[in-house]
């Protein structure tokens, strides 16, 4: 593709911005420049959710946390909070940590360059390269999943992803515009969420379908090329309801390093592979008499249908475990809660989807 070429694609994506941009709460069309917070913000919210999902977290964190001080400000458990149901919690304790670190060692203000903003906490290079551009107006290369899929439909380009990443990013770079690249990157967002879809793509309303190489050959959907998934194992473990008899619910803070850490949980077992039911109720009944202490003090023990969740590296199965105790404990480490105020703790989605599953109890079977 010529330089002619590059810089048509450059011209029809803006022009095309120009007229079919989204109105979204983080950014405003025509803008010199937009706000740094916002664009952060949003930009780490945006990673693996959509923005359906995200327009009312960002709209509700703008609310509670005005400017990047508000949040540095904040205790660590609001936010995560405040953050449960967006999914990969350590988004949320990056978010945490890097508005300390711009009030700490920038004053509250975020720093302008690629560079800088990727030595921050939680900023990779697309987030770095997305907040440089759309924020600071810098002709920096922003490179997503969208993006790697217009680039290399544009080219035919046959590559492997993830290894041909970094070919793509030059074959990207080679469209950047020093003018007014923030709107360039989002265009190509914009572009990618809404017309250069993975599946059936509405290449009819493509501003850059003449210089497709792959909408020429007919065969858009094949790129990008990817190296085959690897198959998800399958963990299994206890999960334990325990309810008191004023009808509250023992809940724990899990560690803060790892799977959803620092968020609020049901005592569980280790998430591990297991062959089946039988290897559940053995943990079962050590965690009883040893760990929890409780094989003195139930009145009554039962289990529901088990709750399925995938997380990105493994499907996971928690097996629920409905407990009435007439003594309470747990200490430091846990509190006791009522079902209704759950809402108040930081529970993940999938803690969540315990709680509802007892509330159906659906399938009451005898320990």
């Amino acid at each position: 593709m010529g330089n002619a070429k590059m810089t048509e694609v450059a011209d029809a994506m803006l022009s095309w911005y120009d007229e079919n941009g989204r109105d979204l709460p983080w950014r405003i069309k025509g803008a010199p420049h937009h706000d740094p917070y916002h664009v952060w913000l949003s930009e780490i919210m945006l990673q693996q959710t959509t923005v359906v999902t995200v327009k009312p977290y960002f709209e509700k964190f703008i609310q509670l946390w005005p400017t990047v001080k508000d949040m540095a400000c904040a205790p660590l458990d609001d936010i995560l909070t405040q953050w449960a149901g967006l999914g990969y919690y350590a988004r949320a304790r990056n978010l945490h940590k890097c508005a300390e670190e711009v009030c700490r060692k920038w004053g509250g203000e975020f720093p302008a360059t690629e560079e800088d903003l990727l030595s921050l906490p939680g900023i990779g290079p697309y987030t770095a390269a997305a907040i440089a551009a759309i924020a600071f107006d810098e002709a920096a290369v922003v490179i997503d999943g969208n993006i790697e899929r217009i680039v290399t439909r544009l080219y035919r380009f046959d590559g492997t992803l993830p290894a041909a990443r970094p070919d793509i990013k030059a074959l990207a770079a080679q469209h950047t515009p020093n003018n007014r690249p923030g709107d360039y990157a989002q265009s190509l967002m914009d572009l990618g969420s809404r017309i250069c879809k993975p599946k059936k793509p509405l290449c009819h309303e493509c501003p850059i379908q003449v210089n497709c190489a792959a909408f020429e050959a007919g065969d858009m959907e094949q790129f990008p090329k990817k190296a085959p998934k690897k198959v998800k194992p399958t963990r299994r473990a206890p999960v334990f309801w325990i309810e008191n008899e004023r009808g509250e619910v023992l809940l724990r803070r899990r560690e803060e390093t790892g799977l959803l850490g620092g968020m609020m949980e049901f005592p569980s077992a280790d998430w591990v592979e297991r062959e089946d039911k039988a290897d559940i109720l053995s943990e079962v009944a050590e965690i009883l008499a040893e760990d929890v202490g409780l094989v003195n003090e139930l009145k009554s023990a039962k289990t529901v249908t088990p709750i399925k969740h995938t997380f990105t590296h493994f499907h996971l199965y928690l097996h629920p475990y409905i407990i009435r105790a007439e003594t309470e404990f747990g200490g430091n480490w846990a509190v006791w809660a009522r079902p209704e105020d759950f809402r108040d703790y930081a529970l993940p989605t999938l803690m969540t989807k315990v709680a509802k599953k007892v509330a159906e109890g659906q399938e009451v079977l005898p320990l």
